[in-house]
């Protein structure tokens, strides 16, 4: 990384808006992640290939990570904490890219998930106990606690943002000083420490996303378990 974190070069405007170059990153993301499913999902079958089973194997997973969470059945958040584990996963790993520039190394993406993850947050708790059910909870255990627990909302979403922009971007900082000084073989095993970093934050950001959103959905005390077929298995 040779710019600032703060500062997104600029490749081309469309119309008076800017286009920085991790836009486009992000949207060349955005375009792998689209295809891969159109091409994994398209004829799913019975018996699954190598494909579908890996598919499948992964979805388990996140499946089994979130209701390990969240105590509660995984399918109505599966698709936004999968989604986001996987496009954080991806974007953090563009770093390995000659000439790429991971976009989680740049504050507006952090920011932009961190302000999904806020949404979401809402969103879940407004529909698990209803808009007053909701805002009652920030006034738990005492009125006098509001501007608190506004503010802890506030500040879990700034924590999302530091935590996974600054270990990208430091890591960003560290393969390129040494392959500057260094050449090209010595950092190789910095970029596997890289691969590794970039993993963990995925799934942290992404267990982190699941907290919020279980603490907001169960402010109201319902739980929904799980099927008893996925909670007690049949041998």
């Amino acid at each position: 990384m040779t710019n600032s974190p703060l500062v997104a070069r600029t490749l081309f405007h469309i119309g008076p808006a800017p286009i920085s170059e991790t836009v486009v990153t992000t949207w060349a993301i955005m375009a792998l992640m689209v295809a891969g499913s159109l091409l994994v999902t398209r004829r799913l079958q019975l018996r699954p290939g190598k494909l579908q089973a890996a598919l499948e194997l992964i979805v388990s997973a996140i499946d089994s990570q979130l209701r390990d969470v969240m105590q509660r059945d995984p399918a109505p958040y599966r698709a936004l904490i999968g989604t986001i584990l996987l496009f954080i996963l991806i974007a953090n790993w563009t770093s390995l890219v000659p000439g790429a520039e991971p976009p989680t190394a740049h504050l507006e993406t952090d920011a932009a998930l961190a302000l999904i993850v806020l949404a979401a947050t809402i969103w879940f708790g407004i529909r698990a106990n209803g808009v007053a059910g909701y805002l009652k909870t920030f006034a738990q255990p005492t009125w006098i606690m509001i501007p608190v627990n506004v503010l802890e909302q506030i500040t879990r979403s700034f924590s999302l943002i530091v935590r996974l922009f600054g270990n990208i971007m430091s890591g960003v900082f560290v393969i390129g000083i040494v392959l500057t000084l260094a050449g090209l073989l010595v950092p190789i095993p910095l970029m596997a420490l890289d691969l590794l970093t970039g993993a963990v934050q995925a799934y942290i950001f992404a267990t982190l996303a699941s907290v919020f959103i279980a603490a907001a959905v169960s402010e109201g005390g319902s739980r929904t378990e799980p099927p008893r077929e996925q909670a007690n298995p049949c041998p």
